[in-house]
């Protein structure tokens, strides 16, 4: 026997209507810089649903072939501070020809390809809580959707985005593996450090005594480098490492890549420091040179427990009588680039796992569910307004 759901909204999400929607939109194929097809799909349903919509031109900086979405719902009442609900239109690898299978109340697909839950399944969240809330009559304000472009290879289309198109300030963003109730508070300062070492290439039988081999000389970097869990809240890792031209040739170059992430901005700057530092005494001490470039990915980000935007899903969530819980995380997510834009917001779970495999997965439970939380979140958030 199912639990009476304490929303109203939530009452009126049609799990089976849901369900359908997201397996029609996950055979969509739209890797990253190719989401056109979901870009019209969500024009034509968001415009039935009667929001307006505008494109970006974010796309024209990575060569994709659509921009960033921003689509706005006046709502029943327009006084009440807008909401915004974001997610990514793209998946990190193709979709064509996924067939779908459900097993045990779980949706994978058949082996082949991803499923594409990460983040499909909350673009259909957000429409069937839509249809939910204007079918049951429920009263809302106004209601934003920003659904970006290119988030896989690093939250690329929010990077770019128009944020002059965007019209409210405070938000959610459903886009973490937890399962539905995760209220993610806290998010990592990212940042690539990119080391060109330069030793001296030489043939190995001609002239090996002018070599100077500058994978040795990374290597022996490397090895006295401070990888893995530096510290609680602070993780570096060496990711790519290319060089050489043949086997006979000693390797003059070598270019290795890596990433630091931390909930400390000063942690961060220290690691990343450690790492030149490390690589540039290695190679002082065998005769070579480093380059090394340091590029930001995103900021961090950390709401408080009292602030709105927690209160609202907490109360949201007990009326879809499921279990918040509070955590933070060392993953990125659009929620990085929103928030250093001006846009306050946190990540919420939705329960997707194995996500960037052939065997991601979604509970039907949890699917519907977002629907849900979706729902009674933009209900929820009326009814503070109101009492407020």
């Amino acid at each position: 026997m199912q639990t009476k759901l304490k929303s109203s909204a939530a009452e009126h999400v049609n799990g089976e209507r849901l369900l359908d929607l997201f397996l029609e939109l996950a055979k969509l194929n739209a890797p990253s810089t190719k989401e056109q097809q979901v870009a019209d799909y969500l024009k034509k349903a968001l415009l039935e649903l009667g929001f307006t919509l505008e494109f970006d031109e974010a796309h024209k900086n990575f060569n994709g072939e659509v921009g960033n979405l921003i689509a706005w719902h006046e709502g029943t009442d327009p006084t009440i501070p807008p909401l915004f609900f974001s997610t990514h239109m793209d998946t990190v690898l193709p979709t064509e020809g996924l067939k779908t299978v459900i097993k045990d109340g779980v949706i994978y697909s058949d082996g082949t390809t991803i499923l594409g839950a990460d983040d499909r399944a909350a673009l259909a969240a957000y429409l069937e809580a839509m249809r939910a809330i204007i079918e049951g009559g429920i009263p809302h304000g106004p209601i934003e959707f920003i659904l970006t472009v290119n988030e896989q290879p690093g939250l690329v289309g929010a990077r770019y985005m128009d944020y002059s198109k965007a019209k409210s300030k405070t938000g959610y963003i459903f886009d973490s593996s937890g399962d539905v109730g995760q209220i993610i508070l806290k998010g990592p300062y990212s940042s690539r450090i990119c080391m060109e070492v330069q030793g001296n290439a030489a043939h190995i039988a001609l002239n090996s005594k002018e070599g100077n081999s500058a994978i040795l000389i990374a290597a022996e970097g490397l090895s006295n480098m401070k990888l893995g869990e530096i510290e609680e809240g602070t993780l570096a890792n060496i990711g790519i490492i290319n060089g050489g031209e043949l086997t006979s040739i000693i390797p003059g170059s070598v270019t290795v890549t890596g990433e630091v992430r931390s909930f400390s901005k000063e942690k961060l700057n220290a690691q990343l420091k450690h790492m030149e530092e490390v690589m540039q005494q290695s190679a002082e001490k065998k005769g070579g040179k480093v380059k090394v470039r340091i590029e930001k990915k995103y900021f961090g980000f950390d709401i408080p427990k009292d602030d709105i935007l927690v209160k609202t899903v907490w109360t949201a969530a007990e009326n879809i009588v499921v279990k918040p819980y509070l955590t933070e995380t060392l993953g990125g997510a659009d929620t990085n680039v929103l928030n250093e834009n001006g846009l306050t917001c946190l990540t919420l779970g939705l329960g997707f796992q194995n996500i960037h495999s052939f065997r991601e997965c979604i509970s039907i439970e949890n699917l519907i569910n977002t629907g849900r939380l979706t729902a009674a979140l933009i209900e929820q958030w009326y009814t503070n307004h109101i009492e407020s």
